[in-house]
């Protein structure tokens, strides 16, 4: 199997409701994105897919989430953005993207960085 990685990053606001906590106050993250791509077959140029494909698709899903407060998001209307729900979503999309350019290869992990010491991992 092979597995690729990219990073990105994106600042947005968000506020979670966890009773007590001072996350319930509205506040921001620069986010660190790493997205991992996995697959078990090389293409006919000898690679799992075009790192460019992928940066193209995580710049589009990043268009949707920098410099805006998450909680007005539709993605989130039903549910806080924590950085469990974002690496869900990020995934999620990518995987779509993925799919449509080469079926054999899946999103094997998203983490979500809140912080350089705290990150949340979605492996679907």
């Amino acid at each position: 199997m092979f597995e690729l990685k990219v990073k990105t990053s994106f600042a947005a606001a968000h506020k979670l409701t966890m009773v007590g906590q001072k996350c319930e106050n509205l506040h921001g993250h620069n986010w660190d994105i790493e997205v991992y791509v996995a697959g078990d077959k090389l293409n006919s140029a000898g690679v799992l897919v075009d790192f460019g494909d992928i940066k193209r698709g995580v710049r589009d899903i990043m268009t949707e989430l920098d410099h805006k407060y998450l909680n007005e998001l539709e993605a989130f209307e039903s549910t806080q953005p924590s950085s469990e729900r974002i690496a869900i979503y990020i995934a999620q999309k990518l995987e779509k993207r993925l799919k449509e350019l080469n079926e054999s290869v899946r999103v094997s992990r998203v983490s979500a960085w809140e912080s350089a010491d705290s990150c949340a991992t979605y492996i679907p």
